[in-house]
């Protein structure tokens, strides 16, 4: 059963919500490495959407994901805008043609991944937002009919984002710091981490 309109808006909220209260850890952990913005630029796109939930929530569920997906890149500063703008969209896009949430989560959020990837010409171990979103799609393919699969993706988003502090980072503004960026948890993939629980918790609930 595809999501309707109701639960489409409780799941862009909570999304949205989760990203807005997250945003003084997320600009703390990029002050770090990066620009200081990242909270802030995350938290001033999110409170975007919810500004216009309503007009996003009754569009069909194809179409609302993609409204998030360009509502961010009009309105999140630096890298963050495109890469999460172009992961809803191509998620956006994946539903239009034909997945349906959640029952074809896992190749929908494969789209969103293989367009993060491509937009910032990265892959996983280079200390990105792709750090998480590649084992949680690993995850959502080899569990996939778990009666725990939220939690499992939820352990897997944690685990990820923190298994970042040690990396090298090698793209990005943190790769300027070279050795100096070890120690830290990326950003980007904390507030994936952020996004990834947020989205699980309102599946579950819903379930």
């Amino acid at each position: 059963m595809s999501l309707d309109q109701a639960a489409m808006r409780r799941l862009i909220s909570a999304a949205a919500e989760e990203v807005i209260a997250s945003a003084p850890e997320l600009t703390a952990l990029d002050q770090a490495i990066g620009d200081g913005d990242h909270g802030i630029n995350m938290k001033r796109g999110f409170e975007a959407v919810l500004g216009q939930i309503d007009a996003i929530a009754s569009r069909p569920p194809g179409d609302a994901v993609k409204t998030v997906g360009k509502t961010l890149v009009m309105t999140v500063g630096g890298a963050s805008g495109p890469l999460y703008g172009s992961f809803f969209m191509a998620v956006g896009e994946a539903i239009t043609g034909g997945r349906r949430l959640p029952e074809d989560l896992a190749e929908a959020f494969a789209s969103g991944v293989a367009a993060v990837s491509a937009r910032g010409r990265a892959k996983a171990g280079e200390k990105t937002m792709l750090d998480v979103l590649v084992p949680v799609l690993d995850t959502l393919r080899a569990e996939a009919g778990r009666p725990d699969l939220t939690r499992r993706v939820c352990e897997v988003a944690s685990k990820a984002a923190e298994k970042t502090a040690p990396m090298l980072a090698t793209k990005g503004r943190a790769s300027f710091l070279g050795p100096r960026s070890i120690g830290h948890v990326d950003p980007g993939a904390r507030s994936s981490c952020v996004l990834v629980h947020a989205i699980c918790n309102a599946l579950e609930t819903r379930s």
